[in-house]
């Protein structure tokens, strides 16, 4: 699972996911926006033009343990497959790495009621240029 929001290590919601091992840091593909939901939640829009790369953490997490997550998430969210930036090392001819993710339910961009954040690159850093943790 790839978290972008208060569930990765040091938010105060990683307690919902400490029992799954951190896989490492990543970011998407340079193909997606970044929206603030109220403040509280993260959410990945895939974009056709003008997407960027966010930052985020690769987990393992069970499917047990991931049901328990969803039933946490706000209405404005769905699970999504979500592609992440090939590595250093990937060959060109590889398929991309795929993970799942929380994307932006369809119709909530059009509502236009959700901060577009793509500029910080990530959560974390949105939450710093509010003085938040």
């Amino acid at each position: 699972m790839f978290l972008t929001g208060d569930g990765m290590s040091d938010g105060p919601l990683h307690h919902h996911i400490a029992r799954a091992p951190l896989i490492g840091e990543r970011r998407t593909a340079p193909r997606y926006r970044f929206y603030s939901i109220r403040d509280e939640f993260p959410a990945l829009c895939p974009a056709g033009d003008g997407g960027a790369a966010i930052l985020g953490e690769l987990y393992d997490v069970p499917m047990a343990q991931l049901w328990e997550l969803l039933t946490r998430e706000p209405p404005e969210l769905e699970l999504s497959m979500i592609e992440l930036a090939a590595g250093a090392a990937a060959a060109p001819a590889e398929p991309p790495e795929l993970s799942f993710g929380m994307v932006l339910r369809r119709g909530e961009r059009e509502r236009g009621v959700h901060t577009d954040i793509t500029r910080y690159g990530g959560w974390r850093a949105y939450r710093q240029a509010l003085g938040r943790r």
